[in-house]
């Protein structure tokens, strides 16, 4: 069969290689997490670059995938979600609190999840090891913290009228400095705090998506500013497999 041919019917009955390719694209947005790229998804499923991107938009087209907000990648899309919601009654994932729990076990830093709901920063799994102090403060200075500039980033409106109250000497409180933070915590996917609401208290912080890839919530990391640092990559990585964990459960 041609590969025009091959185009013009999809993923027919009649074609169950390219049937079998498509649902590895799909085990592989899975495995990978929101934001896959095209050239992630198809090393994964070991499929050539153009079938790849032929097979995407197909599986974009008919609601099995979606792109994420920035166009840089693909995450599972509505009719995924619905295959899943079907299979409710059989499913044996973990809930959000049993991943962080299991999370926190390989760890001797604080872990807290918030939710970005309603545009309001809210505690909805805090380490119960590690007691968060001034959570209505962190609520309040969104500037100040790893969580509030995760939420900052990724929801600009947030940012319009925002009072940078000086909570410490470390606190950020020149709104183009901000920006400059905000715009690179939004590239490199994280955001780090160094006593900005609290002396002697530092934090790394990454978002938390929905299976549209929307950025729902976060994910903190938080300990002594001599432990915690936006160059160890071993703290990265971890808080990052954590937040593609959580995917879909806040």
């Amino acid at each position: 069969m041609t590969a025009h041919v091959e185009a013009e019917v999809g993923f027919s009955g009649q074609q169950p290689k390219a049937v079998r390719k498509a649902l590895v694209m799909l085990e592989a947005v899975a495995h990978l997490g929101p934001g896959a790229t095209a050239k992630e998804i198809a090393r994964f499923a070991g499929v050539a670059p153009t079938t790849a991107y032929r097979m995407l938009n197909l599986l974009v087209a008919d609601g099995f995938l979606v792109r994420v907000p920035d166009l840089s990648g693909f995450a599972l899309g509505r009719r995924t979600a619905e295959l899943s919601r079907a299979a409710v009654a059989t499913d044996t994932s973990p809930t959000l609190h049993e991943t962080v729990e299991e999370l926190r076990s390989h760890t001797r830093f604080g872990l807290h999840v918030a939710s970005f709901a309603g545009g309001r920063l809210r505690f909805v799994d805090q380490d119960p090891d590690h007691e968060i102090v001034g959570i209505t403060l962190l609520a309040k200075n969104l500037h100040a913290n790893a969580l509030g500039k995760v939420m900052l980033a990724h929801n600009p409106a947030l940012n319009e009228g925002l009072e940078l109250r000086r909570l410490t000497d470390f606190t950020v409180c020149d709104p183009e400095v901000l920006r400059a933070e905000l715009m690179q915590a939004q590239l490199d996917g994280h955001a780090f705090e160094n006593q900005e609401c609290r002396l002697g208290r530092s934090a790394l912080a990454v978002p938390i998506r929905n299976h549209a890839a929307e950025v729902v919530g976060g994910l903190c990391l938080q300990g002594s500013p001599l432990r915690v640092s936006p160059t160890d990559y071993e703290q990265l990585r971890f808080l990052h497999e954590g937040s593609r964990r959580l995917t879909g459960l806040l």
